[in-house]
C-alpha cells in the first residue's frame, strides 16, 4: 500500500471536530453519529510519520464518495466512489493507482448503513482520557495497517484519525472550520470525469 494511500486513510474519518469530555460512547451512538453525516467539507492539516506537514481539503458525499485535494507543493487528487480508490498524482502522465473501496477503512464508514457493532474490522473499544477510542485492522490483512479514531462526547465528535503502518509509522490528521447540509455535484467525486478532464487538459 502506498504512502499516499495510507495518509487517505489517516484523514478518512477525522470529519468532525468538538469539545472534549469524559465517558465511553457506545458503538451504538458512535454509528448512529457516522450515519448521520451525509454532506461535509473542511480543511485539513495532516501530520505525517516524519514530521513533515500537508494541506487541503476533503469533501464527503455519503454513501461511497469522498474526495481529498491535497495543496502545493504536493497536487495530489484521491476519489473514493463507484467502489474504488483512485490517487491522482499531478506531476505523473500515468493512470491513477487504483484500489479496491473495501480493501480500505474507508469502507468502514462509506456503506450506506453503519454499524459498528457488528463491522469486523473493530477490535478494539475503550475510554482514553476524556476521549473515546474506536480501533480497526482487517482481520485478513493486517499488513493494512491499524487505525484508531477518537470521539469525544456531548455532542459526540470525532476529533482524531489516526493510522498506525506495518512499519510503526503514524499519520495524524486535524480538521478546520467543518462545514456540513451542502450540496455537491456528482461529477465532483467522479473517476472517469477527472481521468477524461485530465486527458483533455493534456491534449
Amino acid at each position: 500500500m502506498t504512502q499516499m494511500l495510507r495518509s487517505l486513510l489517516a484523514l478518512t474519518l477525522a470529519l468532525l471536530v468538538g469539545p472534549a469530555a469524559a465517558g465511553e460512547i457506545p458503538l451504538a451512538e458512535l454509528s448512529s453519529y457516522i450515519n448521520g453525516l451525509t454532506t461535509a467539507e473542511a480543511g485539513f492539516r495532516q501530520i505525517n510519520s516524519d514530521g513533515s506537514e500537508s494541506t487541503g481539503r476533503v469533501f464527503i458525499r455519503r454513501p461511497g464518495r469522498m474526495r481529498f485535494e491535497y495543496d502545493a507543493p504536493e497536487p495530489t487528487l484521491v476519489l473514493a466512489s463507484g467502489g474504488q480508490v483512485a490517487v491522482f498524482d499531478s506531476k505523473s502522465n500515468q493512470p491513477p493507482e487504483q484500489y479496491p473501496l473495501k480493501r480500505t477503512p474507508l469502507n468502514l464508514i462509506l456503506g450506506r448503513h453503519i454499524d459498528l457493532g457488528q463491522a469486523k474490522m473493530v477490535v478494539g473499544h475503550y475510554e482514553q482520557g476524556a476521549l473515546t477510542v474506536v480501533a480497526a485492522q482487517d482481520p485478513e490483512h493486517p499488513e493494512y495497517g491499524t487505525l484508531q479514531l477518537a470521539f469525544s462526547d456531548n455532542p459526540v465528535a470525532l476529533r482524531q484519525w489516526i493510522v498506525t503502518d506495518e512499519a510503526g509509522g503514524q499519520t495524524r490528521v486535524i480538521l478546520d472550520r467543518l462545514e456540513t447540509g451542502m450540496s455537491f455535484k456528482s461529477s465532483l467525486f467522479s473517476i472517469p470525469y477527472e481521468v477524461n478532464r485530465r486527458a483533455g487538459h493534456k491534449n
